[in-house]
């Protein structure tokens, strides 16, 4: 092939360069060689292979499918084809399809860790919790470095209710790529339990707004050991988990944490507390909204919503960067039984792009958007205590919605976060909160409509 200026390189080093695009999220870059390589050598199946696996991170699915499995068809002894065939199956919802790519990658490479962890991802996207265990174990007999099958398999187990065991593997969460500078650059040990002096012990606020939420009831326990530890977590979270009794100074940037003896990520905290299922502290509610936004919010929506009708907060979409934010985010469209009460009122707590949909509503429950309106998480928790209850899809407000002890119906795909468990409708963390399962993975209808029968 010619490159710039009648340099010659060879077609490896091409798609050599489109994987490093790929693999540094240059998905443009990736999307924009990858075509020009494909109209050269359209029959090549690494070509299509690849070209298939950008056009997938694109969102273009369709047409990564077909550029797939033709590279399948023609090249069907390639290990590597179906194990990640099996990941493109699973995005896309074709689970039968993804367990028998899995398999496959299986059968011929029997000694690569990655097809195994493929392999426990589908399976327990299936809910085959078991089988999902095997593969991830297998992955990491050969592998035992493997952070992802560790993850994996904390996920399994902690989902089947096995929270000691849960707990152990969980502590792989770290070693992740994307878990990249969530703790403190240090020499410093992670806390183990023992007492520390006032103001030694680092708390670290890590992964998502969810997380942090949740595991936030743990505070007030580690105050009893070390007293007023050091909160370092993001600048969104302050005006909330300020409120939890027991912190000393919180932060947002390292450079502030000042001299500190052990840190612990709040979400080691479960581990470290020895939870079970059965000891699951449920202090509800341990987050209070500020009175007077509570008045303030009140009257806002006295004026907006009609006397007499019952209003329902509404939450559909969640932070597209999520992992899987396409099983549980929905469109506004798909709550349609909800919007066919006339003795509703719905009010949108929705925030981010997805605020557009509202301009498609129609229904006879009046409607009121307040999510431009939304300036944080003390505004959400102020407007919840005006509501009778919210629907939401998996995402924060759900943990800002139970922690404050609001009633909620939270919507969940078949093979939900490990956190929601598995064959109950209630949550043994947040009493306030009544689940709605997925029958069918990837599958939303029913869903909505048994929530709204409740109502």
């Amino acid at each position: 092939m010619s490159g710039v200026q009648g340099v010659k390189v060879t077609l490896g080093e091409v798609l050599s360069e489109i994987s490093a695009f790929e693999r540094d999220g240059k998905l443009e870059e990736a999307e924009d060689l990858a075509e020009r390589v494909l109209r050269a050598a359209p029959e090549h199946p690494h070509v299509l292979h690849l070209s298939g696996i950008v056009a997938y991170r694109r969102g273009r699915i369709p047409v990564a499918i077909e550029r797939m499995e033709k590279s399948l068809a023609l090249s069907p002894t390639v290990a590597i084809y179906p194990r990640n065939m099996c990941e493109i199956y699973r995005g896309a919802g074709r689970l039968d399809d993804a367990l028998r790519m899995a398999q496959r990658a299986v059968e011929l490479a029997p000694e690569d860790s990655r097809a195994h962890f493929n392999h426990a991802l589908i399976r327990y996207e299936r809910l085959e919790l078991d089988d999902a265990l095997a593969a991830a174990d297998r992955a990491l007999e050969l592998d035992a470095e493997f952070p992802e099958a560790h993850f994996e398999r904390a996920e399994v187990l902690l989902l089947g209710g096995r929270l000691a065991e849960g707990w152990e593997s969980y502590e792989w969460r770290f070693k992740l790529k994307q878990a990249e500078g969530m703790l403190p650059k240090t020499d410093k040990p992670q806390w183990d339990g023992s007492p520390v002096p006032g103001g030694r012990l680092l708390l670290v606020a890590d992964q998502g707004f969810g997380d942090c939420i949740q595991f936030g009831r743990y505070i007030p326990w580690v105050a009893e050991r070390a007293p007023k530890p050091v909160l370092a977590c993001s600048g969104d979270l302050v005006p909330i988990l300020r409120q939890i009794p027991g912190i000393g100074r919180i932060v947002t940037r390292w450079e502030a944490t000042g001299e500190f003896d052990a840190y612990i990520p709040l979400s080691g905290l479960p581990r470290l507390a020895g939870t079970t299922l059965d000891t699951i502290p449920t202090p509800i509610p341990y987050l209070h909204p500020d009175p007077a936004k509570i008045a303030g919010w009140k009257q806002r929506l006295d004026a907006l919503t009609p006397r007499g009708k019952r209003r329902v907060g509404l939450v559909w979409a969640g932070r597209p960067t999520h992992k899987n934010d396409r099983k549980r985010t929905v469109k506004l469209s798909q709550f349609a039984p909800l919007f066919a009460r006339p003795d509703l009122a719905i009010v949108t707590v929705q925030k981010g792009d997805r605020i557009d949909e509202v301009g498609g509503y129609f229904g006879p429950a009046p409607l009121v958007n307040l999510g431009p309106s939304i300036v944080d998480f003390t505004d959400t928790l102020a407007i919840l205590q005006s509501l009778d209850l919210l629907v939401t899809i998996d995402t924060s407000v759900a943990h800002l919605a139970g922690a404050s002890g609001r009633p909620t119906s939270l919507i969940l795909p078949h093979a939900p976060d490990w956190r929601w468990l598995l064959g109950r409708d209630d949550t043994p963390w947040y009493p306030s909160i009544r689940l709605y399962r997925q029958q069918r993975a990837y599958d939303w209808s029913g869903v909505v409509e048994r929530l709204v029968a409740d109502i």
